[in-house]
């Protein structure tokens, strides 16, 4: 891994890493994942029942409102922070739940101290851009109505999200700090979906990329996009092609080398140490998209790098 997003980072042309030994069995069971209009009703439906097992062992899990206007709340036994933490979930902007991060909430709410908010948000292509970021907008501004009761600082909230979700995370700190008030003290994008054009690179359709495909991209970003609409049109749809990153909040942003987004993780990390962003960035050699839903050793090492960027600003 490395921290540097002035130098180091490889350029895209260069050959990709084998697969980690590591994460063979989670590329076995889930790296043929087929993501299009025949199969996205099945894996909202599998969400349901499928998930993630949850362990409240030193948290309490609480809901704000219902549907996709809830946000799962995870407090932590002992509060250590002032800040909290908000967590977008992923799924391609197509599926997906709160609950599918809920293991992930508790471990931060537990190693930093901190409640951990996971909204829901609408997904499309039901409800295309701009509702996702419009869900994800209401529920910043709902988090900073309950931060006297939950006893949060306004100044000490991260932003982040998986996938999709870090995408989303990354518009949503893009529009409110066009915005004005209150702003969010750092992001958290955990290899984000940020570029919409990495989906009509046809050269990226050969390589296999386990878990998200380029195949599955194409079917999500038009889904997101709303068909032929013009993404350049609509503001804070497409985080990558902001063109002014100047006075966004500090970021950390990790990829693996065998995931489809490597090259736009790169080429974002490094646009924002151009523009003068304190950006942490961590490449995982050989891993693959959403390695760290699975417990291993690089799962671990790279949620403990994320911790300690978190702990920094909601402490």
């Amino acid at each position: 891994m490395t921290n540097d997003a002035h130098s180091g980072l490889r350029q895209a042309a260069a050959p990709r890493d084998p697969i980690a030994p590591e994460l063979a069995a989670l590329d076995k069971r889930l790296g043929k994942l087929v993501v299009n209009r025949f199969t996205y009703r099945l894996l909202r439906l599998l969400g349901r029942f499928l998930r993630p097992p949850f362990d409240p062992a030193g948290v309490s899990l609480a809901y704000d409102g219902e549907g996709t206007r809830r946000m799962a709340i995870v407090m932590p036994e002992t509060r250590s922070g002032k800040g909290a933490l908000v967590l977008f979930h992923g799924g391609g902007f197509v599926f997906g739940r709160p609950e599918d991060i809920l293991p992930k909430a508790a471990h931060f709410a537990k190693a930093l101290g901190v409640p951990v908010i996971c909204p829901a948000y609408r997904l499309a292509p039901q409800a295309p851009f701009p509702a996702a970021l419009d869900d994800a907008h209401a529920a910043w501004r709902r988090v900073l109505a309950l931060a006297d009761s939950m006893g949060i600082d306004l100044a000490r909230i991260v932003v982040g999200g998986y996938s999709a979700g870090g995408g989303l995370a990354a518009n949503l700190v893009h529009r409110l700090h066009d915005e004005g008030g209150p702003q969010p003290a750092a992001q958290l994008l955990v290899y984000p979906m940020l570029d919409d054009r990495t989906a009509q690179d046809r050269a990226l359709d050969t390589p296999r990329h386990s878990i998200w495909s380029n195949a599955n991209n194409r079917f999500a970003w038009p889904a997101y996009l709303g068909g032929g609409r013009d993404p350049q049109a609509q503001p804070y749809a497409v985080a990558a092609r902001r063109t002014d990153l100047s006075g966004l909040p500090p970021a950390w942003l990790g990829v693996g080398t065998c995931d489809l987004f490597l090259d736009e993780g790169r080429a974002n990390a490094r646009r924002l140490a151009e523009a003068g962003v304190d950006i942490s960035y961590e490449e995982v050699a050989g891993a693959i998209h959403a390695f760290d839903m699975d417990d291993n050793p690089l799962a671990r090492t790279f949620t403990s790098s994320q911790s300690e960027f978190i702990r920094h600003y909601v402490t």
